[in-house]
């Protein structure tokens, strides 16, 4: 039986990708830290999961299991702008310094072990032209520390391909939304926010004028792109998103469309660090990976508000 491990399983994206895996019968070792990851997200009785409570940052430990391991899911990291603007250096270490502790482990493994890991949209910066293309080398500059992180992690394991020969896919997820996102967590979406809000029947906080787009992809579609991914014999980047990009204010529309009351809104300055318009291209997704995403945004914000 395949064994995965699978870094920062316990949080939003990672148990569900862990309820994915579990499900195509593989064995699975959650390896996590707990600081934003749940224990009841999992489910522990399950006979081919595996918890490892660990640190991306200690090691030994992180080694020790990644050379049990026939293929490694590598989600842990810190996934917020505005928190690796408050503090780089503790952004850097988890998201960088743990990355290169997973490709150092697998290299001294001296095994072919797969990789996939979690890049992000962040890496496209403010760009030209749209869709963010994953064929073409990156040209604009990070907007935030989290985006160089990100950016930096991709040369890395570039840079482990071409010297070690260690493939890797990295998963440039764009706006990623769903169930288990804890909108009172630094690191939530601003969907999994924005619903708390309305349900609260509190005022909705917009950063900017509203009209800013992202490319809002639900978590379920994230979690079979990963298990694609796992499969797929391809080393690169590759966008995980809809290629469909959705305004603030639409997303307002969805949320009272499903709720039947009006939100209340309140606008404030747009935030350092964001960028004003962002979906994919994702042709690349679908002919190396097979993958294409089914859920459509009013879908998804249904099926949260009625969770």
């Amino acid at each position: 039986m395949m064994r995965i491990l699978v870094t920062g399983g316990a949080g939003f994206i990672g148990s569900h990708t862990v309820d994915f895996l579990l499900e195509q019968e593989l064995a699975v070792t959650v390896f996590d830290n707990f600081v934003s990851g749940r224990a009841d997200y999992l489910n522990l009785s399950h006979p081919n999961l595996t918890l490892v409570t660990g640190d991306v940052l200690d090691y030994s430990q992180l080694s020790a299991e990644i050379k049990k391991a026939d293929a490694v899911l590598h989600l842990a990291a810190l996934p917020s702008v505005p928190k690796s603007i408050e503090d780089p250096v503790t952004s850097c270490a988890v998201n960088t310094q743990g990355f290169l502790h997973v490709l150092q482990a697998i290299r001294e493994s001296k095994r072919a072990i797969r990789l996939v890991y979690a890049s992000s949209a962040a890496v496209y910066g403010k760009v030209d032209t749209l869709p963010c293309r994953d064929d073409l080398p990156l040209l604009s500059e990070p907007l935030s520390p989290y985006a160089l992180e990100k950016t930096n992690n991709e040369r890395y394991a570039d840079l482990y391909a071409r010297l070690f020969g260690i493939k890797s896919i990295g998963l440039r997820y764009f706006n990623v939304y769903g169930e288990r996102q804890d909108p009172n967590s630094p690191y939530s979406g601003v969907i999994s926010k924005f619903i708390q809000c309305y349900q609260e029947n509190k005022p909705i906080t917009i950063f900017g004028d509203g009209e800013q787009s992202r490319d809002f992809i639900y978590v379920k579609d994230v979690a079979k792109a990963n298990w694609l991914a796992l499969q797929a014999d391809y080393t690169g980047v590759l966008n995980i998103a809809t290629g469909v990009p959705e305004t603030l204010q639409n997303l307002i529309r969805y949320i009272e469309q499903t709720g039947q009351h009006p939100a209340k809104l309140q606008f404030e300055g747009a935030r350092l660090g964001d960028i004003p318009h962002s979906y994919a291209k994702t042709t690349e997704a679908d002919f190396f990976l097979g993958f294409c995403y089914t859920t459509a945004l009013q879908e998804g914000i249904r099926l949260l508000l009625l969770a």
